[in-house]
């Protein structure tokens, strides 16, 4: 990591020039008793060797995929990342890229976000796609606010199969913006009751595969919001529409997701890749920016920003969105791997992992351990464990094995009930230890 020293004569000479006494007068805004006075608790300077190896041993006490057998999803996968996403990704003209407001500089990356929007807008079965989405969670949020500006309504339906924890971001924004949400409850995994809507709802939130891994009735969803009017925001998992019909073919007028199965590295949490489609009749109520094709003034194809209502480049009572970030490096990693795979790799990974999920729940059942909802699902199932699933799973890491996620601390759910995810990562020598070991449980 660099070093930059400043020796005492330094920061004197620093201080004098912006005026102040002290480095504490540049924190005079923080309350007295916010501020740390007494030495840190930590160790004694090392030299660069032994810090080196000091952050190597922190580092060895996570556990990861890299060490595990992993079966953990709920939002973030394990799936293979090619090489090549790695070594484009990496090159200098993408890795040090701002945001591209100069097209004459920038006709490689703006060209690269064109084909990103392109394929997403192609996955999800829609109009036109964007970028510079933060996450999946944020775009879903982004989604009901643009949902409420274009039906001028101010209620929203989200079902409770949605992700908790993409549920607590559109309730952040929504308090902000000052919204009312409305969650609907599910029936055995499932959305199948939308008699709390009326005509005040701008629209209809559902996920699917949702956050048990069922795969959820967009067709019925279309027909409630149809009946009052509402727009329908499909939150999507990327790889599931490589096999499955996608929203677009059950009329969705926006479609969200999280983009980070696609290319993308879990990391430890992030950065991750916000997937943003809708029809063209809303294209301009769409935040963050679109890039475009056109031509130059010899007839050349050229790339450019078409539109940016965000508040940093329209009036700010004009602008559909804050986002004002640039994701288009994870952007640019999804791209690569889309281009990698192309159809017909989407496709196949998406049926690995349905044979990997059906396998399971197969073996499981052979040892009484059946799904704890009876419908359809895709690459992630919630398991009835019969016993604490946090003591299983603990259990299970000492065994090498990250089973998944307990549900019990989310929302009343049964401590029994198990989260597992089958990517194309897992090998039937890897799902035959886990059924296994969850047989001893």
């Amino acid at each position: 990591m660099p070093y930059i020293p400043h020796t005492a004569d330094d920061e004197a000479a620093m201080l004098k020039t912006i005026g102040v006494n002290s480095i504490d007068d540049l924190f005079v805004e923080i309350p007295e008793d916010l501020r740390v006075r007494k030495p840190l608790n930590i160790a004694d300077a090392m030299d660069e060797r032994k810090l080196y190896q000091h952050l190597f041993n922190l580092a060895s006490q996570n556990q990861s995929a890299a060490k595990l057998d992993w079966y953990l999803g709920a939002g973030l996968y394990d799936r293979y990342v090619p090489a090549s996403v790695g070594a484009i990704i990496s090159r200098g003209e993408f890795l040090t890229a701002y945001t591209p407001y100069q097209p004459e500089m920038s006709q490689g990356y703006l060209q690269t976000i064109y084909e990103f929007q392109t394929m997403v807008a192609e996955l999800y079965g829609m109009d036109v796609a964007n970028a510079s989405m933060y996450d999946g969670a944020t775009s879903m949020a982004e989604a009901a606010i643009m949902a409420t500006s274009v039906t001028g309504r101010s209620k929203v339906f989200v079902a409770q199969a949605v992700h908790p924890n993409y549920r607590e971001v559109l309730g952040t924004y929504s308090w902000a913006q000052g919204l009312d949400v409305t969650v609907g409850q599910h029936e055995q995994g499932a959305t199948t009751d939308y008699s709390a809507l009326t005509d005040e709802f701008a629209c209809v939130i559902v996920q699917t595969p949702n956050f048990y891994g069922v795969l959820e009735d967009l067709q019925a969803a279309r027909d409630a919001a149809n009946q009052v009017g509402a727009m329908l925001v499909v939150v999507a998992d990327p790889v599931a529409c490589a096999l499955i019909q996608p929203p677009g073919a059950f009329d969705a007028d926006i479609v969200v997701g999280e983009g980070q199965p696609l290319g993308v590295a879990m990391g430890f949490g992030g950065p991750l890749l916000g997937l943003f489609a809708t029809k063209d009749a809303y294209v301009r109520r769409i935040p963050g920016r679109i890039v475009g094709r056109t031509q130059d003034v010899d007839g050349k194809p050229g790339f450019t920003m078409t539109l940016r209502t965000r508040e940093q480049d329209i009036r700010r009572e004009k602008a559909t969105s804050n986002i004002c970030t640039n994701e288009a490096l994870m952007a640019l990693a999804a791209t690569v791997y889309m281009s990698a795979l192309g159809k017909n790799g989407m496709q196949s990974i998406a049926e690995s992992s349905v044979r990997n999920t059906q396998y399971a729940i197969s073996e499981l059942a052979k040892h009484g351990i059946k799904p704890a909802f009876p419908g359809k699902v895709f690459g992630e199932v919630t398991l009835n464990l019969g016993t604490d699933a946090t003591v299983v799973r603990d259990r299970l890491i000492e065994q090498g094995i990250m089973a998944g996620l307990p549900l019990g601390n989310y929302e009343g759910h049964s401590p029994n009930w198990l989260l597992s995810a089958f990517t194309e990562n897992r090998t039937k020598e890897q799902i035959d230890r886990l059924v296994a070991a969850l047989a001893a449980r």
